[in-house]
């Protein structure tokens, strides 16, 4: 945990196209000032501004989509994801179309092109939303909850019906560290079964080879894994970046099974609407022992 906030030091860019829009994309990544949180521009559109926060969420499906005003921004997961588990609070994301760039299908060139940037420290505190209740959304057996925990710590458990995949489960605690030794390189993943229905409905268009695990009925059709469980990594990996829409980081031990990207942001939600279950305070407020890292 952090006593001050944090931003960049400098900008970074990434050119690449989106997954499911297929269109060429440039995204630039800026530092911004204290207090003023993730905030996306639509460049090609006047500039106009989306704050990355639930109350902007409009699709779900296959990726989380923020639009405000009728202006969208698609498949904002895997960079939320890189900017919470990194620590970054306060960041401009200039963009020229309506999709992130999908890259190599992780948060690997996000996470060292903004390490390479480095982190700045602001002089300002940090504030936390602390979990004092535990706050769930059920649908059937899928789940996805945050609960009381003095340290940040993530859990998550998928069940695939794939011999590639099977029951998974990773549990970690959530520092920029970890997030970028055991999260940053995990590739979304899809299977050859669901390519037609998916491009019927006019999604993965920029899908390849190279930006994505792809498996057919018997394993990975494309090379090998990043790591032995890259599958349950990644969902993790996505529910950082869902959960990052509530504004501040979370004080509390997230746990996810058989999600997906509609309940961790119906989670998001939830948080947002159940006051009486947390209460936001100041880094000193927290752990007045917090070192003064930046």
């Amino acid at each position: 945990m952090f006593r001050y906030q944090r931003t960049l030091r400098e900008r970074v860019e990434f050119e690449g196209v989106g997954l499911h829009t297929g269109y060429p994309v440039r995204l630039a990544i800026l530092p911004a000032p204290p207090d003023s949180g993730i905030r996306f521009r639509r460049t090609d559109l006047r500039n106009f501004e989306i704050e990355a926060l639930r109350a902007h969420v409009a699709k779900v499906s296959y990726a989380t989509t923020l639009m405000k005003k009728g202006v969208m921004i698609a498949t904002v997961e895997h960079v939320l994801s890189t900017l919470y588990g990194l620590g970054i609070d306060n960041a401009r994301l200039d963009i020229d179309s309506m999709e992130v760039p999908i890259l190599d299908g992780s948060c690997a060139p996000f996470t060292e092109a903004l390490l390479a940037a480095g982190i700045a420290r602001q002089e300002a505190p940090r504030r936390y939303i602390v979990i004092e209740h535990p706050i769930e959304v059920r649908q059937g057996d899928k789940v996805a909850g945050v609960y009381p925990d003095a340290t940040p710590r993530a859990s998550y458990t998928i069940d695939f019906d794939h011999p590639a995949i099977g029951r998974q489960r990773i549990s970690m605690d959530l520092t920029p560290e970890a997030f970028r030794r055991e999260l940053a390189r995990a590739r979304t993943f899809g299977f050859v079964s669901d390519i037609e229905n998916l491009k019927s409905l006019g999604l993965i268009r920029g899908g390849a080879l190279d930006n994505a695990v792809v498996l057919d009925p018997s394993g990975v059709l494309n090379g090998g894994l990043r790591y032995p469980d890259e599958f349950v990594r990644h969902k993790l990996m996505d529910l950082l970046g869902d959960i990052s829409l509530c504004g501040l980081p979370i004080i509390g031990r997230l746990e996810a099974e058989r999600a997906g990207h509609a309940i961790h942001t119906a989670l998001a939600s939830l948080i947002i609407r159940s006051r009486e279950c947390y209460r936001i305070l100041n880094a000193d407020e927290v752990r007045p022992t917090l070192a003064d890292a930046g």
